[in-house]
């Protein structure tokens, strides 16, 4: 079931980042030696960019094969695995309450979820003109499409691209 109490667009609050932090250390103690990243993603990572009120995080590990271990443990803090928008990069979990977060558990040498995310959010805090622009984007996403899902989602793709050539990526696929 989706919570749709979080499709709001709100003004960049600081306690995103002390949030991240306060989950990232609960991640580490499940994900242990099999974690070789734990990084703060999406827009609640880039400082004054509204966003919905959910904390992405990406957590990298070795392989593939190791990440359905992960599964009752995660479960056990509250997060659910959403089998939508799991890909070849990566298994996706949701986890709402009284704080929401996406958590992405992507692996090392498989895809470039990891890269990608990293290169669009550094882009993005480096360059306010462009993260003002994705704002606006963002904001008129939000009210075509209020449930903040699929179209709301396909709608930055185009922009995100462009970030992410503007940045550097090389699609070696």
């Amino acid at each position: 079931m989706i919570n749709n109490s979080h499709t709001k667009i709100i003004p960049y609050q600081q306690s995103w980042k002390e949030k991240f932090e306060e989950e990232s250390n609960k991640l580490m103690d499940i994900f242990g030696e099999y974690n070789v990243a734990i990084e703060h993603i999406g827009s609640t990572s880039i400082p004054e960019l509204s966003s919905k009120n959910i904390i992405d995080i990406a957590v990298q590990i070795s392989h593939i094969d190791d990440a359905n271990r992960f599964i009752p443990d995660l479960e056990k803090i509250g997060y659910l695995q959403d089998t939508r928008r799991v890909s070849t990069e990566r298994h996706f979990f949701r986890k709402y309450g009284e704080d929401n977060f996406h958590l992405s558990i992507c692996y090392k040498n498989q895809g470039s979820f990891l890269e990608r995310q990293i290169l669009f959010r550094d882009f993005l805090r480096s360059h306010n003109e462009y993260r003002d622009e994705y704002q606006k984007l963002k904001e008129e996403l939000i009210q075509k499409n209020p449930t903040g899902d699929d179209e709301y989602i396909s709608g930055k793709t185009e922009f995100v691209n462009n970030i992410l050539e503007l940045a550097g990526f090389k699609d070696d696929n």
